[in-house]
């Protein structure tokens, strides 16, 4: 049964292959299939229903030619699951993920809307002025990931000292990923049980990982946290919008719609040309990606202030005029 699954995979991977060769594949080119690599220690297996996995009274999982195997549940499965895959990370660390039908569970209408501007100073800059700041998992952990590394790099390859090293660093690397993954599904969940409707900008993550910023972007993970809103937004009844990359609206203000124009990284608040408010450009791009979406907000939570204007000579008195000079 095992060898029957990895041979329906492999044949998975090779029609999406032909299908990515011939256009009728949407998305990125397929690589063709390849032998996984001697130095992956990542593992997985799975069963069907016709493997007759069962879950026992007793809380463990019974699996064909293993055995039972003791289970620390997350969750109570909500139907019948038609397959189970055991999975073996990196790390060490050993999963069981089932396949289960799960309907929606709409939660009540929520009043407010919401564009999301994601950012590196700050992790996700809301339309309503609320700045959530980066946690940057990655970053307080690199002290710890260092010393691991060196402590792998001075082991004798092929020793057993070496294959505890190696543990060491996947597991330093999980807790980051883990940590990481966590706030994501809170402030994801947050977001849309607060939210009628979420909107996002497109970012493009992979020509972003090419750049300088590579590492903050990927220690920042947009493309998970969008991925989270988009699945759960129809699960909870919620509208999700996804605009355009093209979009100005780190350019335009949202007071009057005039357009400023591409900015530097160091300017964080400008003033517009046209009617002379000024704008925090992080809140100001939020308000736009709602707007851009069809979200009805008000630029009031872009941190909008009238231009200074000095004072008639007439009104640069701080008493009123006295009768006499009145007459």
């Amino acid at each position: 049964m095992i060898l029957q699954q990895a041979l329906a995979d492999m044949n998975a991977a090779y029609r999406n292959y032909f299908a990515s060769l011939s256009g009728k594949r949407r998305g990125p080119k397929m690589a063709p299939p390849r032998f996984r690599s001697r130095k992956d220690h990542r593992q997985a297996v799975r069963f069907t229903a016709n493997a007759r996995f069962r879950m026992l009274a007793n809380g463990k999982l019974r699996l064909p030619k293993i055995g039972d195997v003791p289970v620390r549940w997350s969750r109570p499965l909500p139907s019948e699951p038609s397959s189970v895959t055991v999975i073996k990370d990196a790390a060490g660390r050993y999963f069981a993920s089932f396949v289960v039908e799960a309907g929606p569970c709409p939660l009540p209408r929520a009043g407010p809307v919401v564009g999301i501007d994601l950012g590196l100073a700050h992790f996700a800059v809301l339309s309503d002025g609320t700045k959530i700041a980066a946690p940057k998992f990655l970053r307080r952990a690199e002290k710890t990931l260092r010393r691991r590394q060196r402590e792998l790099s001075r082991k004798q390859k092929g020793s057993a000292n070496r294959a505890k090293a190696r543990v060491k660093v996947a597991r330093a690397h999980a807790r980051v990923a883990d940590a990481r993954r966590d706030f994501h599904h809170q402030l994801s969940t947050a977001l849309i049980r607060k939210n009628q409707a979420v909107a996002v900008e497109d970012l493009a993550v992979t020509g972003l990982g090419r750049t300088r910023l590579a590492k903050s972007v990927h220690d920042a993970g947009w493309a998970g946290f969008v991925a989270m809103l988009e699945y759960k937004a129809p699960l909870y009844g919620r509208e999700f919008y996804r605009i355009g990359r093209f979009e100005p609206t780190s350019q335009t203000c949202s007071a009057c719609g005039a357009k400023d124009g591409p900015k530097p990284l160091h300017v964080r608040a400008w003033r517009c040309p046209g009617c002379g408010a000024q704008l925090d450009l992080d809140v100001n791009a939020a308000v736009n990606v709602a707007r851009a979406a069809g979200l009805a907000v008000t630029a009031c939570g872009a941190q909008v202030r009238p231009e200074v204007v000095p004072a008639q000579r007439g009104e640069t008195g701080t008493h009123p005029t006295s009768r006499r000079e009145a007459a």
